[in-house]
């Protein structure tokens, strides 16, 4: 299929039948990619590489055309050519960020373990990426990474006599739980990084100041937490997210086995 040379045939030129914007298809190997235009060396993959690198330094917010323009030493007009629209670009950088998901593990593994393995491995990449975290949820995935990670967990509830739409339920319910997870713990490094105190020294504050703040005549079940001694030290992270992940899985396994 050839490639317009403006901004307008580029992004029109839906034949494919995909619906997809341009730039997606470039990531699908569906389209040539545009043909260099008069700033050599500008390519969709430069935009994008310098949009991540952005986000890795300064966060998702830092992000916008312009800025990528500028670090690139080009227009913000000559963006256009290469990406439709910051959205475009958050997908195109998600991509980039995910990658490929690594290899699942050997045929004959329960499905638990497969579902386990595979939300460590999302939870990984959001841990490296956290700017990750910060782009909205404007759809289900759509490109080539997004939809490998997709498969993978798929292909690992295979056997297990759920229909198709509990499968997808289930992917959502572990997605979300990772995801959730994630932000919560991103959220409270930010703020104890903000403080200069470390996880155990917030939690021995916050203990004391629920101390000082309750009784065991107005919150006994408090009074107990607090007498219990779990929050003078903490848990590690990895030790948190098991536990819910457990019971996320154990909340499926319930599902699975009625299906049998």
């Amino acid at each position: 299929m050839a490639v317009g040379t403006t901004r307008e045939t580029y992004v029109a030129d839906t034949e494919s039948g995909t619906g997809l914007p341009a730039s997606l298809e470039v990531a699908w190997g569906l389209r040539e990619r545009p043909a260099k235009g008069p700033r050599p060396g500008l390519s969709l993959d430069r935009i994008v590489d310098t949009a991540v690198r952005i986000a890795a330094a300064e966060g998702l917010g830092a992000v916008s055309m312009g800025r990528v323009a500028k670090e690139l030493g080009v227009s913000t007009m000559s963006l256009y050519r290469y990406v439709g629209a910051k959205d475009e670009l958050y997908v195109l950088m998600q991509e980039a960020a995910v990658g490929a998901p690594p290899e699942a593990p050997p045929a004959g593994t329960g499905w638990r373990e497969c579902l386990a393995w595979w939300a460590r491995a999302q939870r990984a990449v959001f841990r490296q990426n956290l700017w990750l975290l910060r782009i909205p949820t404007s759809g289900p995935p759509i490109g080539p990474n997004s939809l490998a990670w997709m498969e993978a967990a798929l292909a690992g509830l295979d056997g297990t006599g759920l229909r198709e739409e509990e499968k997808l339920s289930v992917l959502m319910l572990v997605g979300g739980y990772v995801r959730n997870e994630s932000v919560l713990m991103s959220d409270l490094e930010a703020g104890m990084r903000a403080s200069g105190v470390g996880p155990d020294e917030s939690l021995r504050r916050y203990a004391a100041a629920l101390g000082a703040l309750t009784d065991a005549e107005r919150h006994p079940a408090i009074a107990r937490l607090l007498a219990s001694g779990v929050l003078e030290y903490g848990d590690e992270a990895d030790t948190e997210f098991d536990f819910g992940l457990d019971r996320v899985l154990d909340g499926i396994e319930v599902l699975v086995e009625s299906r049998r």
